[in-house]
């Protein structure tokens, strides 16, 4: 039943979300909307997904540098697999991407779960200190434009009806949520020895895993696959821009903020579905003329987001499936 609210609340606060940013639109902005679709370079488009899906190749060559210290040299097609089953699993079930990708390398290379988990959650700092790298750049790229955002900002919230006391009643209800569910999994951990004993050994394999970045023996390598990976992200992001006539004249500051704020939306919701692209479309269009005919949304930037979201989200669903099946059919089930 958790695991089904997990899903089901963010997938509902998206597909609501969704009917809003079109409910939004008046007549003339919905045909401006659809005709931008129609407009769009798919040919591009699929370019731009070419680098996106090369950035998760290079993850897969990444991770096996953080294995290696550890004894384990899996095969380069397994890492692979693991990473797209990952990226798949994550679009379905909240936080499930790392431990069916470390399942899958196990199943697959005999790697332990707790040490495949570990380098999982280790790769996961250095891409946080990589994200954070990124949105300083954009900040400094963009300091005259601050209060732009701001605004902005503002008048998303004050578009979904939510006042500062609201927000506010918000905040202290994440708290309490937050402190509640750490005080009962300290209680959880304090009764059930078992249980105390799995998450130990959790964290002791996260420990290993963050000590094998230092200890690998290609820290260079290491480093480069880490910026082909962002170089990747950022470039078919920036690719898909040119696939709509107007949207190929918004800087590249405006096009890095865009790159963050989608980062953002798929964090908050179970596969960005809905926010992603009203994020993007909210920070890019600080960067165009205001829509014509009013609104808070400018309908080719929102066609832009649904068309990057679109193309990610494909992507991952044909091969990280791929890849699901083909794990499956090479490696039947333990016994």
């Amino acid at each position: 039943m958790g695991n089904l609210l997990k899903l089901g609340i963010p997938l509902g606060i998206g597909c609501w979300l969704v009917y809003k940013q079109y409910h939004d639109l008046n007549p003339e902005q919905r045909d401006e909307l659809f005709e931008a679709l129609r407009a769009a370079n798919l040919p591009l488009l699929g370019v731009a997904t070419l680098v996106g899906w090369l950035a998760h190749v290079s993850r897969a060559w990444r991770w096996r540098y953080l294995l290696e210290p550890l004894g384990m040299r899996p095969r380069f097609w397994a890492c692979y697999h693991a990473v797209m089953i990952g990226y798949f699993m994550n679009l379905f079930l909240p936080r499930a991407g790392e431990a069916s990708r470390a399942a899958a390398l196990y199943r697959s290379e005999d790697v332990p779960f707790n040490k495949g988990f570990g380098t999982i959650m280790a790769e996961r700092v250095v891409d946080m200190v990589a994200l954070l790298t990124a949105l300083v750049l954009a900040a400094l790229l963009q300091l005259d434009k601050l209060d732009l955002f701001c605004a902005q900002i503002e008048r998303f919230k004050g578009e979904q009806g939510s006042g500062p006391d609201q927000g506010a009643s918000w905040t202290w209800l994440l708290a309490g949520v937050l402190v509640a569910g750490l005080a009962g999994g300290a209680i959880l951990l304090r009764a059930r020895p078992a249980l105390r004993a799995r998450a130990l050994e959790a964290l002791r394999g996260f420990m290993e895993g963050l000590r094998t970045v230092l200890r690998t023996n290609k820290k260079g390598l290491f480093a480069a696959h880490t910026l082909l990976i962002w170089a990747g992200y950022l470039g078919m992001f920036q690719i898909g821009f040119y696939c709509l006539p107007g949207m190929s004249e918004v800087p590249f500051a405006g096009i890095l903020a865009g790159f963050i704020a989608g980062g953002i939306g798929i964090i908050l919701v179970q596969g960005g579905i809905g926010v992603y692209p009203a994020f993007v479309a909210l920070i890019v269009g600080v960067y165009m003329p205001p829509p014509a005919g009013g609104g808070l949304l400018r309908p080719d930037a929102l066609a832009m987001g649904w068309l990057l979201w679109a193309a990610q989200t494909a992507m991952i669903v044909a091969l990280g499936g791929l890849s699901l099946l083909l794990t499956a059919l090479q490696n039947p089930a333990r016994k």
